[in-house]
Protein backbone atom coordinates (compact mmCIF):
# COMPACT_ATOMS: atom_id res chain seq x y z
CA UNK A 1 0.00 0.00 0.00
CA UNK A 2 1.09 3.60 -0.69
CA UNK A 3 4.07 2.44 -2.78
CA UNK A 4 3.12 4.58 -5.78
CA UNK A 5 2.23 7.60 -3.63
CA UNK A 6 5.38 7.20 -1.55
CA UNK A 7 7.65 7.09 -4.60
CA UNK A 8 5.94 10.10 -6.22
CA UNK A 9 6.05 12.26 -3.08
CA UNK A 10 9.67 11.39 -2.33
CA UNK A 11 10.62 12.26 -5.91
CA UNK A 12 8.78 15.60 -5.77
CA UNK A 13 10.18 16.62 -2.39
CA UNK A 14 13.64 15.23 -3.06
CA UNK A 15 14.23 18.03 -5.55
CA UNK A 16 13.75 20.57 -2.76
CA UNK A 17 16.15 18.97 -0.28
CA UNK A 18 19.24 19.81 -2.32
CA UNK A 19 18.40 23.50 -2.63
CA UNK A 20 19.98 25.93 -0.20
CA UNK A 21 17.30 28.53 -0.87
CA UNK A 22 13.75 28.05 -2.12
CA UNK A 23 11.93 30.35 -4.51
CA UNK A 24 8.18 30.60 -4.98
CA UNK A 25 8.65 28.83 -8.33
CA UNK A 26 10.38 25.90 -6.60
CA UNK A 27 7.52 25.51 -4.15
CA UNK A 28 4.84 25.83 -6.85
CA UNK A 29 6.52 23.17 -9.02
CA UNK A 30 6.81 20.78 -6.08
CA UNK A 31 3.18 21.36 -5.08
CA UNK A 32 2.01 20.54 -8.61
CA UNK A 33 3.75 17.18 -8.37
CA UNK A 34 2.36 16.60 -4.87
CA UNK A 35 -1.16 17.36 -6.15
CA UNK A 36 -0.78 14.90 -9.04
CA UNK A 37 0.61 12.23 -6.69
CA UNK A 38 -2.34 12.54 -4.31
CA UNK A 39 -4.91 12.49 -7.11
CA UNK A 40 -3.24 9.41 -8.60
CA UNK A 41 -3.55 7.77 -5.16
CA UNK A 42 -7.33 8.25 -5.37
CA UNK A 43 -7.52 10.96 -2.70
CA UNK A 44 -10.67 13.09 -2.72
CA UNK A 45 -10.29 16.14 -5.00
CA UNK A 46 -11.42 18.68 -2.38
CA UNK A 47 -9.14 17.12 0.24
CA UNK A 48 -6.20 17.35 -2.19
CA UNK A 49 -6.93 20.99 -2.95
CA UNK A 50 -7.11 21.97 0.74
CA UNK A 51 -4.02 19.91 1.62
CA UNK A 52 -1.83 21.41 -1.12
CA UNK A 53 -2.97 24.94 -0.27
CA UNK A 54 -2.07 24.49 3.41
CA UNK A 55 1.36 23.12 2.54
CA UNK A 56 1.98 25.91 0.01
CA UNK A 57 1.04 28.66 2.48
CA UNK A 58 3.30 27.24 5.17
CA UNK A 59 6.14 26.58 2.71
CA UNK A 60 6.40 30.23 1.64
CA UNK A 61 5.99 31.50 5.20
CA UNK A 62 8.49 32.62 7.81
CA UNK A 63 9.15 29.14 9.24
CA UNK A 64 10.82 28.08 5.97
CA UNK A 65 12.53 31.37 5.15
CA UNK A 66 14.32 31.36 8.51
CA UNK A 67 15.28 27.69 8.28
CA UNK A 68 18.88 26.68 7.55
CA UNK A 69 17.60 23.82 5.41
CA UNK A 70 14.42 25.08 3.72
CA UNK A 71 13.98 21.96 1.58
CA UNK A 72 13.95 19.71 4.63
CA UNK A 73 11.60 22.11 6.37
CA UNK A 74 9.10 21.72 3.52
CA UNK A 75 9.32 17.94 3.87
CA UNK A 76 8.56 18.35 7.57
CA UNK A 77 5.54 20.52 6.70
CA UNK A 78 4.24 17.84 4.32
CA UNK A 79 4.77 15.22 7.04
CA UNK A 80 2.87 17.33 9.58
CA UNK A 81 -0.01 17.95 7.17
CA UNK A 82 -0.23 14.28 6.18
CA UNK A 83 -0.36 13.37 9.87
CA UNK A 84 -3.11 15.94 10.50
CA UNK A 85 -5.02 14.71 7.44
CA UNK A 86 -5.17 11.19 8.90
CA UNK A 87 -6.21 12.32 12.37
CA UNK A 88 -3.13 13.76 14.04
CA UNK A 89 -2.61 11.15 16.74
CA UNK A 90 -3.63 7.68 17.79
CA UNK A 91 -7.37 7.42 18.51
CA UNK A 92 -8.01 5.27 21.58
CA UNK A 93 -11.02 3.05 22.11
CA UNK A 94 -13.79 4.22 24.44
CA UNK A 95 -13.84 1.77 27.33
CA UNK A 96 -16.92 1.43 29.55
CA UNK A 97 -16.42 2.72 33.11
CA UNK A 98 -18.19 -0.43 34.25
CA UNK A 99 -17.67 -3.65 32.21
CA UNK A 100 -18.55 -4.96 29.79
CA UNK A 101 -17.33 -2.67 27.03
CA UNK A 102 -19.55 -3.21 23.98
CA UNK A 103 -18.02 -2.94 20.51
CA UNK A 104 -20.38 -3.18 17.55
CA UNK A 105 -18.97 -3.77 14.06
CA UNK A 106 -20.80 -2.59 10.94
CA UNK A 107 -19.97 -2.52 7.24
CA UNK A 108 -20.74 -3.84 3.80
CA UNK A 109 -20.55 -7.52 2.94
CA UNK A 110 -17.06 -8.55 1.89
CA UNK A 111 -15.21 -5.89 3.87
CA UNK A 112 -13.83 -8.50 6.28
CA UNK A 113 -16.06 -7.85 9.31
CA UNK A 114 -16.08 -11.39 10.71
CA UNK A 115 -12.32 -11.86 10.43
CA UNK A 116 -11.82 -8.38 11.89
CA UNK A 117 -14.05 -9.27 14.85
CA UNK A 118 -11.73 -12.17 15.71
CA UNK A 119 -8.63 -10.01 15.25
CA UNK A 120 -10.12 -7.31 17.47
CA UNK A 121 -10.93 -9.88 20.17
CA UNK A 122 -7.34 -11.08 20.04
CA UNK A 123 -6.14 -7.47 20.41
CA UNK A 124 -8.25 -7.04 23.55
CA UNK A 125 -6.98 -10.28 25.07
CA UNK A 126 -3.42 -9.24 24.32
CA UNK A 127 -4.00 -6.29 26.67
CA UNK A 128 -5.39 -8.40 29.50
CA UNK A 129 -9.13 -8.29 28.73
CA UNK A 130 -11.61 -11.19 28.58
CA UNK A 131 -13.42 -10.70 25.23
CA UNK A 132 -16.44 -12.54 23.89
CA UNK A 133 -17.80 -12.64 20.32
CA UNK A 134 -21.50 -12.44 19.42
CA UNK A 135 -22.62 -13.80 16.03
CA UNK A 136 -25.49 -11.50 14.95
CA UNK A 137 -25.14 -12.00 11.18
CA UNK A 138 -28.01 -14.38 10.42
CA UNK A 139 -28.18 -13.70 6.68
CA UNK A 140 -24.84 -14.51 5.11
CA UNK A 141 -24.38 -18.25 4.61
CA UNK A 142 -21.82 -19.73 7.01
CA UNK A 143 -21.20 -16.38 8.76
CA UNK A 144 -21.95 -17.89 12.17
CA UNK A 145 -19.88 -21.00 11.41
CA UNK A 146 -16.98 -18.83 10.30
CA UNK A 147 -17.02 -16.89 13.57
CA UNK A 148 -17.25 -20.12 15.57
CA UNK A 149 -14.22 -21.54 13.75
CA UNK A 150 -12.24 -18.36 14.32
CA UNK A 151 -13.27 -18.24 17.98
CA UNK A 152 -12.14 -21.83 18.50
CA UNK A 153 -8.88 -21.10 16.71
CA UNK A 154 -7.99 -18.26 19.11
CA UNK A 155 -9.75 -19.78 22.14
CA UNK A 156 -12.32 -16.99 22.59
CA UNK A 157 -15.99 -17.82 23.33
CA UNK A 158 -18.59 -17.21 20.62
CA UNK A 159 -22.29 -16.74 21.40
CA UNK A 160 -24.93 -17.50 18.77
CA UNK A 161 -28.62 -18.45 18.58
CA UNK A 162 -28.67 -19.86 15.07
CA UNK A 163 -29.93 -18.22 11.90
CA UNK A 164 -33.64 -17.97 12.68
CA UNK A 165 -33.57 -15.45 15.55
CA UNK A 166 -33.87 -11.69 15.31
CA UNK A 167 -30.37 -10.08 15.48
CA UNK A 168 -31.59 -7.66 18.17
CA UNK A 169 -32.60 -10.57 20.42
CA UNK A 170 -29.25 -12.25 19.76
CA UNK A 171 -27.38 -9.09 20.77
CA UNK A 172 -29.40 -8.76 24.00
CA UNK A 173 -28.93 -12.42 24.86
CA UNK A 174 -25.22 -12.07 24.15
CA UNK A 175 -25.00 -9.29 26.74
CA UNK A 176 -26.63 -11.55 29.32
CA UNK A 177 -24.24 -14.37 28.42
CA UNK A 178 -21.23 -12.06 28.87
CA UNK A 179 -22.22 -11.51 32.50
CA UNK A 180 -22.44 -15.25 33.07
CA UNK A 181 -19.02 -15.84 31.52
CA UNK A 182 -17.41 -12.82 33.18
CA UNK A 183 -16.41 -11.28 29.85
CA UNK A 184 -15.41 -7.62 30.10
CA UNK A 185 -15.55 -6.93 26.33
CA UNK A 186 -18.40 -7.93 23.98
CA UNK A 187 -17.78 -7.71 20.23
CA UNK A 188 -20.91 -7.95 18.08
CA UNK A 189 -20.50 -9.07 14.47
CA UNK A 190 -23.49 -7.68 12.54
CA UNK A 191 -24.77 -8.41 9.06
CA UNK A 192 -23.63 -6.57 5.96
CA UNK A 193 -25.13 -6.04 2.53
CA UNK A 194 -23.67 -5.64 -0.92
CA UNK A 195 -24.88 -2.05 -0.79
CA UNK A 196 -26.21 0.46 1.73
CA UNK A 197 -30.00 0.12 2.17
CA UNK A 198 -32.70 1.18 4.63
CA UNK A 199 -33.25 -2.36 5.96
CA UNK A 200 -29.58 -2.71 6.91
CA UNK A 201 -29.48 0.69 8.61
CA UNK A 202 -32.71 0.08 10.48
CA UNK A 203 -31.47 -3.24 11.85
CA UNK A 204 -28.12 -1.76 12.91
CA UNK A 205 -29.93 1.13 14.56
CA UNK A 206 -32.17 -1.25 16.54
CA UNK A 207 -29.19 -3.32 17.70
CA UNK A 208 -27.42 -0.14 18.77
CA UNK A 209 -30.45 1.02 20.78
CA UNK A 210 -30.68 -2.39 22.45
CA UNK A 211 -27.05 -2.70 23.59
CA UNK A 212 -25.82 0.94 23.69
CA UNK A 213 -22.33 0.22 22.29
CA UNK A 214 -19.32 2.11 23.60
CA UNK A 215 -17.80 1.80 20.15
CA UNK A 216 -19.62 1.61 16.82
CA UNK A 217 -16.83 0.82 14.36
CA UNK A 218 -17.21 0.70 10.60
CA UNK A 219 -15.12 -1.96 8.87
CA UNK A 220 -14.01 -0.63 5.49
CA UNK A 221 -12.14 -2.39 2.70
CA UNK A 222 -9.20 -0.11 1.82
CA UNK A 223 -9.05 -1.70 -1.64
CA UNK A 224 -12.26 0.06 -2.69
CA UNK A 225 -10.66 3.52 -2.69
CA UNK A 226 -13.02 6.51 -2.76
CA UNK A 227 -16.01 4.18 -2.69
CA UNK A 228 -14.92 3.25 0.84
CA UNK A 229 -15.06 6.92 1.82
CA UNK A 230 -18.57 7.26 0.38
CA UNK A 231 -19.69 4.19 2.35
CA UNK A 232 -18.16 5.58 5.54
CA UNK A 233 -19.89 8.93 5.02
CA UNK A 234 -23.28 7.26 4.49
CA UNK A 235 -22.95 5.03 7.56
CA UNK A 236 -21.81 7.95 9.70
CA UNK A 237 -24.77 10.10 8.69
CA UNK A 238 -27.21 7.33 9.63
CA UNK A 239 -25.57 5.75 12.68
CA UNK A 240 -23.05 8.24 14.14
CA UNK A 241 -19.92 6.10 14.04
CA UNK A 242 -17.16 6.36 16.65
CA UNK A 243 -14.37 5.10 14.41
CA UNK A 244 -13.20 3.18 11.37
CA UNK A 245 -11.18 0.00 10.86
CA UNK A 246 -9.43 -0.21 7.49
CA UNK A 247 -8.87 -3.77 6.27
CA UNK A 248 -6.62 -5.16 3.50
CA UNK A 249 -4.01 -2.46 3.98
CA UNK A 250 -1.43 -4.88 2.59
CA UNK A 251 -3.32 -5.20 -0.68
CA UNK A 252 -2.73 -3.49 -4.00
CA UNK A 253 -4.43 -0.28 -2.98
CA UNK A 254 -3.41 3.28 -3.76
CA UNK A 255 -4.14 4.56 -0.26
CA UNK A 256 -6.81 7.15 -1.02
CA UNK A 257 -9.23 5.78 1.58
CA UNK A 258 -6.75 6.02 4.45
CA UNK A 259 -5.84 9.60 3.52
CA UNK A 260 -9.41 10.75 2.97
CA UNK A 261 -11.82 8.99 5.31
CA UNK A 262 -10.97 11.10 8.38
CA UNK A 263 -11.14 14.41 6.49
CA UNK A 264 -14.49 13.59 4.87
CA UNK A 265 -16.31 11.89 7.77
CA UNK A 266 -14.56 13.25 10.84
CA UNK A 267 -14.33 9.66 12.15
CA UNK A 268 -10.90 8.59 13.38
CA UNK A 269 -9.23 5.50 11.93
CA UNK A 270 -8.60 3.34 14.99
CA UNK A 271 -7.13 0.15 13.54
CA UNK A 272 -5.62 -1.21 10.36
CA UNK A 273 -5.86 -4.85 9.32
CA UNK A 274 -3.64 -6.88 6.99
CA UNK A 275 -4.03 -10.37 5.56
CA UNK A 276 -6.29 -13.26 6.50
CA UNK A 277 -4.04 -14.56 9.26
CA UNK A 278 -5.66 -14.15 12.68
CA UNK A 279 -3.35 -11.84 14.57
CA UNK A 280 -3.99 -8.67 16.61
CA UNK A 281 -5.00 -5.56 14.69
CA UNK A 282 -2.43 -2.80 14.39
CA UNK A 283 -3.30 0.46 16.11
CA UNK A 284 -3.47 3.20 13.47
CA UNK A 285 -0.72 5.80 14.06
CA UNK A 286 -1.09 8.70 11.59
CA UNK A 287 2.38 10.11 12.32
CA UNK A 288 4.09 6.77 11.75
CA UNK A 289 2.22 6.12 8.51
CA UNK A 290 3.13 9.61 7.29
CA UNK A 291 6.79 8.82 8.02
CA UNK A 292 6.59 5.58 6.03
CA UNK A 293 4.95 7.34 3.07
CA UNK A 294 7.77 9.91 2.99
CA UNK A 295 10.49 7.25 3.30
CA UNK A 296 11.46 8.18 6.87
CA UNK A 297 10.90 4.69 8.24
CA UNK A 298 9.05 3.79 11.41
CA UNK A 299 11.50 3.01 14.19
CA UNK A 300 8.93 3.01 16.99
CA UNK A 301 6.77 0.34 15.32
CA UNK A 302 9.92 -1.65 14.64
CA UNK A 303 10.87 -1.52 18.32
CA UNK A 304 7.36 -2.45 19.46
CA UNK A 305 7.20 -5.40 17.07
CA UNK A 306 10.58 -6.62 18.29
CA UNK A 307 9.48 -6.36 21.93
CA UNK A 308 6.33 -8.36 21.21
CA UNK A 309 7.93 -11.19 19.25
CA UNK A 310 11.50 -11.58 20.45
CA UNK A 311 12.29 -14.14 23.12
CA UNK A 312 13.95 -11.94 25.74
CA UNK A 313 15.82 -14.75 27.46
CA UNK A 314 17.22 -15.97 24.16
CA UNK A 315 18.15 -12.39 23.16
CA UNK A 316 20.01 -11.83 26.43
CA UNK A 317 21.81 -15.15 26.03
CA UNK A 318 22.89 -14.07 22.53
CA UNK A 319 24.23 -10.81 23.91
CA UNK A 320 26.37 -12.70 26.43
CA UNK A 321 27.70 -15.01 23.72
CA UNK A 322 28.54 -12.08 21.48
CA UNK A 323 30.42 -10.23 24.19
CA UNK A 324 32.35 -13.38 25.07
CA UNK A 325 33.05 -14.26 21.39
CA UNK A 326 30.99 -17.47 21.60
CA UNK A 327 28.44 -16.61 18.90
CA UNK A 328 28.02 -19.73 16.71
CA UNK A 329 26.24 -20.58 13.47
CA UNK A 330 23.50 -22.24 15.53
CA UNK A 331 22.95 -18.86 17.23
CA UNK A 332 23.03 -17.21 13.82
CA UNK A 333 20.25 -19.54 12.62
CA UNK A 334 18.20 -18.92 15.79
CA UNK A 335 18.57 -15.19 15.21
CA UNK A 336 17.14 -15.57 11.70
CA UNK A 337 14.09 -17.25 13.20
CA UNK A 338 13.65 -14.38 15.68
CA UNK A 339 13.57 -11.89 12.82
CA UNK A 340 11.18 -14.05 10.78
CA UNK A 341 8.79 -14.13 13.73
CA UNK A 342 8.47 -10.35 13.51
CA UNK A 343 6.41 -10.68 10.34
CA UNK A 344 6.81 -10.24 6.58
CA UNK A 345 10.34 -9.04 5.96
CA UNK A 346 9.38 -6.58 3.23
CA UNK A 347 7.22 -4.78 5.82
CA UNK A 348 10.09 -4.73 8.32
CA UNK A 349 12.38 -3.28 5.67
CA UNK A 350 9.99 -0.37 5.11
CA UNK A 351 10.25 0.54 8.81
CA UNK A 352 14.00 1.15 8.54
CA UNK A 353 14.82 4.80 7.79
CA UNK A 354 16.38 5.12 4.34
CA UNK A 355 15.98 1.45 3.44
CA UNK A 356 13.92 2.38 0.38
CA UNK A 357 16.93 4.28 -1.00
CA UNK A 358 19.42 1.42 -0.67
CA UNK A 359 20.81 0.16 -3.95
CA UNK A 360 20.11 -3.46 -4.78
CA UNK A 361 16.93 -3.78 -2.71
CA UNK A 362 14.39 -2.48 -5.22
CA UNK A 363 13.40 -5.91 -6.53
CA UNK A 364 14.53 -8.15 -3.70
CA UNK A 365 12.07 -10.93 -2.90
CA UNK A 366 12.53 -11.73 0.79
CA UNK A 367 10.70 -15.04 0.89
CA UNK A 368 10.94 -18.11 3.11
CA UNK A 369 12.70 -20.20 0.44
CA UNK A 370 15.84 -18.16 0.93
CA UNK A 371 15.80 -18.85 4.63
CA UNK A 372 15.18 -22.52 4.00
CA UNK A 373 18.37 -22.65 1.92
CA UNK A 374 20.33 -20.94 4.68
CA UNK A 375 18.90 -23.40 7.20
CA UNK A 376 19.82 -26.33 4.92
CA UNK A 377 23.40 -25.06 4.58
CA UNK A 378 23.89 -24.75 8.34
CA UNK A 379 22.20 -28.10 8.97
CA UNK A 380 24.64 -29.78 6.57
CA UNK A 381 27.57 -28.73 8.74
CA UNK A 382 28.95 -30.84 11.55
CA UNK A 383 28.64 -29.78 15.18
CA UNK A 384 32.31 -28.77 15.14
CA UNK A 385 31.85 -26.62 12.02
CA UNK A 386 28.77 -24.84 13.40
CA UNK A 387 30.63 -24.07 16.63
CA UNK A 388 33.78 -22.84 14.88
CA UNK A 389 33.28 -21.73 11.25
CA UNK A 390 37.01 -21.00 10.98
CA UNK A 391 37.59 -24.71 10.27
CA UNK A 392 35.57 -24.46 7.04
CA UNK A 393 38.24 -25.05 4.39
CA UNK A 394 37.59 -25.54 0.68
CA UNK A 395 36.85 -29.28 0.87
CA UNK A 396 34.44 -28.84 3.78
CA UNK A 397 32.61 -26.09 1.88
CA UNK A 398 32.23 -28.36 -1.15
CA UNK A 399 30.85 -31.13 1.06
CA UNK A 400 28.30 -28.77 2.69
CA UNK A 401 27.27 -27.43 -0.72
CA UNK A 402 26.66 -30.95 -2.04
CA UNK A 403 24.80 -31.97 1.12
CA UNK A 404 22.45 -28.96 1.06
CA UNK A 405 21.91 -28.86 -2.71
CA UNK A 406 23.39 -25.41 -3.23
CA UNK A 407 26.56 -23.96 -4.76
CA UNK A 408 29.84 -23.35 -2.97
CA UNK A 409 29.27 -19.65 -3.64
CA UNK A 410 26.07 -19.73 -1.58
CA UNK A 411 27.89 -21.49 1.28
CA UNK A 412 30.52 -18.74 1.17
CA UNK A 413 27.80 -16.09 1.26
CA UNK A 414 26.26 -17.58 4.41
CA UNK A 415 29.64 -17.73 6.13
CA UNK A 416 30.36 -14.13 5.14
CA UNK A 417 26.93 -13.04 6.40
CA UNK A 418 27.58 -14.80 9.68
CA UNK A 419 30.92 -13.03 10.15
CA UNK A 420 29.53 -9.61 9.25
CA UNK A 421 26.56 -10.09 11.59
CA UNK A 422 28.85 -11.27 14.39
CA UNK A 423 31.01 -8.16 14.05
CA UNK A 424 28.02 -5.82 13.85
CA UNK A 425 26.22 -7.43 16.77
CA UNK A 426 29.30 -7.33 18.91
CA UNK A 427 29.32 -3.59 18.33
CA UNK A 428 25.68 -3.15 19.33
CA UNK A 429 25.30 -6.19 21.56
CA UNK A 430 25.11 -4.21 24.79
CA UNK A 431 21.67 -2.87 23.98
CA UNK A 432 21.47 -0.46 21.08
CA UNK A 433 18.42 1.35 22.36
CA UNK A 434 19.84 1.97 25.83
CA UNK A 435 23.21 3.18 24.57
CA UNK A 436 22.14 5.39 21.70
CA UNK A 437 18.58 6.52 22.38
CA UNK A 438 16.00 6.94 19.63
CA UNK A 439 18.12 9.16 17.39
CA UNK A 440 21.11 6.87 17.67
CA UNK A 441 18.94 3.84 17.04
CA UNK A 442 17.74 5.41 13.82
CA UNK A 443 21.32 6.07 12.72
CA UNK A 444 22.38 2.55 13.58
CA UNK A 445 19.42 1.04 11.74
CA UNK A 446 20.15 3.17 8.70
CA UNK A 447 23.84 2.30 8.61
CA UNK A 448 22.89 -1.30 9.26
CA UNK A 449 21.32 -1.48 5.81
CA UNK A 450 24.11 0.06 3.76
CA UNK A 451 25.55 -3.33 2.83
CA UNK A 452 22.26 -5.08 2.21
CA UNK A 453 22.35 -4.93 -1.56
CA UNK A 454 25.36 -7.24 -1.87
CA UNK A 455 23.73 -9.84 0.38
CA UNK A 456 20.22 -9.71 -1.06
CA UNK A 457 20.68 -12.66 -3.39
CA UNK A 458 20.48 -15.19 -0.56
CA UNK A 459 18.23 -13.21 1.78
CA UNK A 460 21.28 -11.78 3.50
CA UNK A 461 19.75 -8.33 3.70
CA UNK A 462 17.77 -9.57 6.64
CA UNK A 463 20.71 -10.77 8.65
CA UNK A 464 21.50 -7.10 8.97
CA UNK A 465 18.25 -6.83 10.93
CA UNK A 466 19.38 -9.39 13.44
CA UNK A 467 20.30 -6.90 16.14
CA UNK A 468 16.62 -5.96 16.37
CA UNK A 469 16.31 -9.20 18.33
CA UNK A 470 19.07 -8.29 20.75
CA UNK A 471 19.98 -4.61 20.86
CA UNK A 472 16.49 -3.23 20.20
CA UNK A 473 14.79 -5.80 22.39
CA UNK A 474 17.15 -4.96 25.21
CA UNK A 475 16.82 -1.21 24.90
CA UNK A 476 13.47 -0.75 23.22
CA UNK A 477 11.45 -0.08 26.36
CA UNK A 478 13.88 2.59 27.50
CA UNK A 479 13.91 4.15 24.03
CA UNK A 480 10.11 4.24 23.89
CA UNK A 481 9.87 5.70 27.40
CA UNK A 482 12.23 8.55 26.52
CA UNK A 483 10.38 9.14 23.24
CA UNK A 484 7.03 9.45 25.04
CA UNK A 485 8.55 11.76 27.64
CA UNK A 486 9.94 13.96 24.88
CA UNK A 487 6.54 14.14 23.14
CA UNK A 488 4.86 15.24 26.39
CA UNK A 489 7.35 18.06 26.81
Amino acid sequence: MFEGLSNSLQKALGKLKSKGKLTDEDVQAAMREVRLALLAADVNVKVVKDFVERVRERSIGQEVQKSLTPGQQVVKIVHDELTALMGGEEARLNMAPKPPTVVMLAGLQGAGKTTTAAKLALSFRKHGHRPMLVAADVYRPAAITQLQVLGKQIDIPVFDMGTHEDPVRIAKAGMAESERLGADVVIIDTAGRLHVDDALMDELSRIGQAVSPNELLLVVDAMTGQDAVHVAQTFHERLTLTGVILTKLDGDTRGGAALTVRAVTGCPIKFGGTGEKIEPLEVFHPDRLASRILGMGDVMSLIERAQETVDMEQAEEMQKKLLSAQFTLDDFRAMFQQVRNMGPLDQIMKMIPGANQLKGLENVNLDDKRFQRIDAIISSMSKEERADPNVMNASRRRRVANGSGVTVREVNQVLNQYEQTRQMMKKFGGGMGKKLGLRGARKALKSMGNGMGDLAELGGSDTQLADIGTGLAGGGSETRRRHKKKKKR
